[in-house]
Parts: structure tokens; sequence; C-alpha cells
């Protein structure tokens, strides 16, 4: 389990056939025909076609995303648009996430788009609540760093995407998934409407509110799912996948980064707050 995005498409899963193969097997791949069923079409799936879609929907994003930013503080009305467009990109993500024949590029442009101004609207309202400019300039850094680091990992193969990580992460997010079903409606009806909720609260004997410890435990479940969208990415090639899978690729991969950015966000406001 990573992106859900990557883990409703069979494409992206690893292929049996080609893990370690045998000398046998070698063997048997050469003599095979150079079109097999399944493995080979006309046009497939490649790393440089999944960097050029995810720098295009990244740019998408963060372009809106300054929009977003700049038009947000200036009125209340900018607010409704960007709430609107939040939803409108987590419509139009479970629809391109669900699709069978893989995410269609308009929606994903769409997605894209909407999310990067409503993530550029919730930046400057966190950052002018809690007293922290510049927050999101460093959550964006932050999120780049993890990005890279986490590829550069995966790619020296020092960490791989085991079925024990994948255990880790599917127990992880949905105990995340149930601890902000429950912070959200604290937030709601008891006291902490003020803040993050139980993210701002501080753990007993310490001067540390909880958000340092549930943010770092959400930022490692991020970068164990970011392995696993390259894990899901190489099996989509090296099973010779359509290229228009491509797109999916692109869009899993920046539903774990808007992901990563938040949390990020949110722990620099938690800090930046207690100043």
């Amino acid at each position: 389990m990573a992106s859900p995005v990557f883990s409703n498409a069979k494409e992206f899963k690893a292929d049996p056939l080609l893990a370690q193969p045998t000398a046998q097997d070698l063997k048997q791949q050469f003599q095979a025909p150079s079109a097999a069923p399944g493995y080979v079409t006309t046009e497939r799936m490649s790393y440089q076609g999944v960097i050029n879609k995810s720098v295009v929907l990244g740019a998408l994003t963060i372009a809106t995303g300054a929009a977003g930013y700049v038009v947000a503080g200036q009125s209340a009305t900018a607010y409704m648009l960007a709430l609107g467009a939040g939803l409108v990109a987590f419509v139009v993500g479970l629809i391109a996430t669900f699709q069978r024949n893989g995410a269609n590029p308009v929606l994903v442009g769409i997605y894209a788009i909407a999310e990067g101004f409503f993530l550029g609207a919730i930046t400057v309202a966190i950052e002018t609540s809690f007293d922290a400019p510049g927050a999101g300039l460093q959550a964006l850094v932050a999120t780049a760093i993890t990005f890279m680091v986490c590829m550069w990992l995966y790619r020296s193969g020092k960490v791989r995407y085991t079925s024990k990580l994948r255990k880790v992460l599917m127990i992880g997010m949905i105990s995340y998934l149930i601890f902000s079903l429950v912070n959200v409606g604290y937030m709601i009806f008891a006291d902490g409407a003020t803040g993050f909720g139980f993210y701002s609260m501080e753990i007993a004997g310490t001067n540390l509110p909880w958000g340092a410890l549930i943010g770092a435990f959400a930022i490692l479940l991020g970068c164990i799912s970011l392995i696993g969208d390259f894990d899901f990415i190489e099996n989509g090639v090296k099973r010779g996948a359509p290229a228009k899978l491509e797109w999916t690729a692109a869009f899993g991969l920046i539903v774990t980064l808007v992901w990563l950015y938040i949390e990020f966000l949110r722990l620099i406001a938690i800090f930046s707050g207690r100043d």
C-alpha cells in the first residue's frame, strides 16, 4: 500500500516473472517473442515520461498555489473560493484515482490547479493565524529535500519497499486516519478550535506539543509512501505498462507530495506559534 492511486492499478504491481530471474528464466525471456501480450506495447511507460509529467503537474500546483497565496489574503470571498477549490480537488482526485484505464490527463491537471489554489490559501491563513511568516516556503523546501532524499535512498538500494514496510505503512495510515477524524471532531466540538486540536496540546511533563511527535510520525509515513510510489513506478516501467499510465504515476507522486507539504506546514506553524 502506497498512494491509493497506484494501489488500484495492477500495472504498477511487481511481476514475479521479472523478480530476480534465474539463468533459465533469462534464457526463456530471450527466446520469447518481442511483443509478448501484457508486457510490451507500442508506447511504453518510461522514467523520463513520468518525470516530465510530474514536472508539469508540480509546476501547475506551485503556480496556482502562488496565485492562491496572493489572492486569498485580500478578501473573505477568496477564502470561500479556496474552499471550493479544495472540494473540487478532492472530488476530481477521487475520480482520477479510481479510473480503470489510468488517470485522465485533463482530470489530473484540474486536480493540480484546484489543489494548488487551495494550498496557497491555507498557507497564507496559517502563516497569519500562527504568526509564522515564511512557513509556506520552508514547508516547500522541506518537501523537496525529503523527496530527493527518499529518491536517493531508493535508487541506491539502501531502502526497498518490502512486504514488512508495506504492512507498517498500511497500519500507520489507518491509525493516522482514525486519529485525524477524532481530532477534527475535537476541534469542532471541544476547546481545540483555536489551534490544531490534539497537535497543539503539550505532552505531560514536557514543553513539547503532541504535534511534534504526531507530525514526525506522519512525515515518516509520507516518506514510506514515497518509497512505495517509486517501487510502483519501477514495476510499471519493467512490465512495459502503457505510456498513458505515466499520468497516473505523476498524479500519485503529487498526491503524496501534497500530503508531505501539509504535514511540514502544520509542524512549522505549531513551533512558530510557541515562540
